[in-house]
């Protein structure tokens, strides 16, 4: 039995940091998080690309078409969804988490969501780099392991 794993070093590799600008006081953070972990695993500052969308539901087509170009190794989703009074927030998290994942699915591309999905703009900061750290940063680790551990199993 061969067990891969994949390193933590993204030297050589390209990112796509598609950020949500609703909610961009929370998603600046999550975006500097992200960008400050990439490029502590090695990746090249020039080899990180960040494009600022409307909202969370403008994620998922952005990232097929990102995906689709063949420019980006992987795909970093980052957004921040709060809820309110209405069924829209249920809406926007389903649907943006079902199109990531299809995306990856459909393309071959690693894709990962961080799309927080939290009831407070408090759990929000929370999660963008105070108590509960920066999932940001999580997910841009998340896609260098999963991009090198797919990598490694297939090569």
């Amino acid at each position: 039995m061969t067990t891969f794993h994949g390193h933590m070093h993204g030297g050589g590799l390209r990112f796509a940091l598609i950020c949500s600008r609703f909610n961009d006081l929370v998603v600046g953070r999550l975006e500097a998080g992200a960008r400050d972990a990439l490029v502590r695993h090695g990746v090249d500052d020039d080899a990180i690309d960040t494009i600022w969308v409307p909202g969370a539901l403008e994620i998922p087509h952005t990232a097929k078409v990102l995906a689709s170009s063949g420019r980006y190794d992987a795909i970093v989703a980052l957004g921040a969804v709060m809820r309110g009074a209405t069924y829209h927030f249920e809406v926007v998290c389903n649907q943006s988490a079902a199109g990531l994942m299809r995306v990856g699915l459909d393309t071959g591309v690693v894709v990962t969501n961080g799309i927080l999905t939290v009831d407070t703009m408090d759990q929000a900061f929370e999660r963008a780099g105070s108590k509960a750290g920066n999932k940001g940063a999580d997910v841009a680790l998340a896609a260098i392991e999963t991009l090198n551990a797919v990598r490694a199993a297939t090569a």
